[in-house]
């Protein structure tokens, strides 16, 4: 059993060297990229990395260690065979992933993942931009690196896998070998949080390339091979052409803004609260309302009265609240790094215009991969779950609300301004655990969840009450906006408006107007360009409308895992894809579904080309 456990270490080492000088090998493939930054920087890589090669070498493992528990039953030969060819395999694979990445990256920008195989299938055209020279070089150092490695493996077999278990206390080494395996998901899925091991676990620097360089490409290319996405729009209802007008007469605005604000140049305080729906934030239980303060300070500001969600989680309505992004039926674009690096971001252009810009949020950051997105659309500055004593985690997602409010609201008093301050609740999400006694009777989820939007409620009313008393008030510019909804019934349709309807609330000094009603059908996703109107920004949002302009469609747009909903003043439709057909319909629904089609067709094409 120790000369297996011994075997298995030095094997473990092997791999984690492997990939030690395969970051080496990349960086120096970006040898002018990488000198731009400090040495401590480039040491940062590795020391984030770390992790994820940690992961991959769990992953390695899992196979030999399972069949060496047969071992101990089965004694022979077999197993140093198998040891030899898996190894080998694996060797010759990676070595020629790691190498084809380190290669292609300076021209691509991004790390090679499983859509190159669309490449490989016509191998003529994927190398007829490499010279003869670069063909015969790659291939020779290719070589070269393997068969060192398969000479090596070969010494590494005879030196430490050369013994035959003895038939003693097998049942107890059988089963403590497989014990082993198990804990091999602690590695695996990158330690024991929540969140499961992600891109943005990695990902440390507000400069995209040592991100990139902190990805273990082994594990990045597995990733996405395991959540693999069409490579062809799996939404063609007509030509690209007929599909692409429909999207631009649908999308074209010639009109004039209303301004709703008294300068352009506001300190902005965005709050993304969670699961705060339209429904479940104005129902009454008896002489309760489940969130007062919100409805009580409706008359304050600017509300959104006909508001859509695009998705139904969180991962899905980040990008579209910060990028105006909308969210695509399966996919949640938030967790492919080389697709989000190259969409534009709100708090970007704001981080251009001079603005401090600040996200919170009292969780882990990696949940859903938030932290690659939040890191590559603007945000300098990050407070989580790691700024707070381990005595205010007290929430199975971190620290609760009413904490992070307190620390949001110190940090505010002394900000440089103009600042651009992003927060996600997260005290009203599952489990629905509040530091609060219950107002609402009952243990069912309903009632939990009733308790968790008054708690979160109550600690966002304290928050802005404490708010309206200091000097940043006047010149800031406050949106309260809701994530998503919640289904709260096994009764309600999975594509029902009720699951998808929320709140969105202007708030602040910075406002001109007040107790003013905004009724159009708009969406998460019309922010960036609505707000990038108010502040005389470029509108870089292709998906996203100016909903304050008096030229623009009233619409809005979500989708769910079947289809799509588009909604008008005088028009909805529902439509399920694998139905192929409404759902749900009423007015001029034909129009509805054309757009609807065109919409998210277009979108998709625009997802795939990144």
């Amino acid at each position: 059993m120790k000369k297996f456990l011994t075997a298995t270490i030095f094997y473990s080492f092997f791999w984690l060297a492997f990939f030690f000088f395969a970051r080496v090998i990349f960086l120096l493939m970006q040898f002018k990229e990488m000198v731009r930054y400090s040495f401590a920087d480039i040491i940062q890589t590795f020391l984030h990395g770390f992790k994820m090669d940690l992961s991959v070498t769990a992953y390695i493992l899992i196979l030999p260690l399972f069949l060496g528990a047969f071992w101990f039953v089965f004694a022979g030969k077999w197993y140093q065979k198998f040891m030899k060819i898996y190894s080998a395999f694996l060797i010759i694979f990676f070595t020629l992933l790691v190498l084809g990445d380190a290669v292609v990256y300076s021209y691509w920008g991004y790390r090679v993942d499983f859509s190159v195989v669309a490449y490989l299938r016509d191998p003529k055209d994927a190398f007829a931009s490499a010279s003869t020279l670069q063909l015969i070089g790659g291939v020779s150092v290719s070589a070269l690196l393997i068969y060192l490695q398969l000479k090596g493996l070969k010494w590494f077999i005879k030196r430490f896998y050369s013994f035959v278990p003895e038939k003693r206390f097998v049942l107890l080494k059988t089963s403590l070998v497989i014990i082993l395996t198990g804990l091999l998901i602690v590695p695996v899925r990158g330690g024991f949080g929540v969140a499961p091991l992600n891109a943005g676990h990695v990902y440390f620097s507000e400069h995209l390339f040592l991100n990139h360089a902190a990805l273990n490409e082994v594990w990045h290319f597995g990733h996405s091979t395991a959540y693999l996405k069409p490579l062809k729009n799996p939404y063609e209802f007509t030509s690209k052409e007929e599909a692409l007008g429909n999207f631009k007469n649908l999308m074209l605005d010639e009109g004039k803004t209303t301004m709703l604000l008294n300068t352009q140049r506001p300190n902005i305080l965005l709050i993304i609260v969670e699961s705060f729906g339209s429904e479940i934030i104005s129902a009454r239980e008896g002489d309760s309302v489940v969130a007062p303060r919100f409805n009580s300070f409706i008359p304050e500001g600017i509300y959104f009265s006909n508001f859509y969600a695009t998705g139904s989680r969180t991962d899905k309505a980040i990008p579209a609240i910060l990028g105006g992004y909308p969210n695509l039926p399966t996919i949640q674009v938030i967790r492919e790094p080389k697709k989000t690096q190259s969409m534009p971001g709100i708090f970007k252009m704001l981080d251009s215009a001079g603005y401090k810009t600040s996200f919170w949020y009292g969780g882990n950051i990696n949940f859903a991969n938030i932290n690659s997105f939040i890191t590559t659309t603007g945000f300098k500055e990050k407070v989580t779950i790691d700024n707070f004593e381990r005595k205010y985690r007290n929430s199975k997602w971190g620290a609760h609300d009413h904490v992070v409010f307190e620390r949001l609201y110190d940090s505010l008093l002394s900000v440089k301004e103009p600042f651009a301050y992003a927060l996600l609740t997260l005290s009203s999400h599952e489990p629905f655990e509040v530091p609060m006694k219950p107002v609402f009777k009952g243990n069912s989820i309903l009632s939990r969840f009733k308790n968790s939007i008054y708690y979160t409620d109550k600690s966002l009313g304290e928050f802005l009450d404490r708010a309206k008393n200091t000097e940043w008030w006047k010149r800031t510019l406050v949106i309260i906006i809701a994530d998503h909804c919640r289904r709260n019934s096994e009764t309600i349709p999975a594509y029902s408006e009720t699951i998808f309807r929320i709140p969105m609330l202007w708030l602040g000094g910075a406002i001109a107007v007040k107790d003013t009603v905004i009724s159009k059908p708009c969406s998460q996703f019309d922010l960036p360009a609505t707000l990038s109107a108010q502040l005389n920004l470029p509108d870089v949002f292709p998906f996203s409308k100016n909903i304050l302009s008096d030229g623009v469609k009233d619409f809005a747009f979500y989708t769910y895992n079947e289809g799509f909903a588009f909604i008008t003043d005088s028009s909805k439709v529902i439509y399920d894809i694998r139905l192929n057909g409404p759902v749900e319909k009423s007015g001029n629904w034909e129009i509805a579904e054309k757009y609807g089609k065109s919409f998210l067709q277009v979108l998709f094409d625009d997802y795939l080309s990144r």
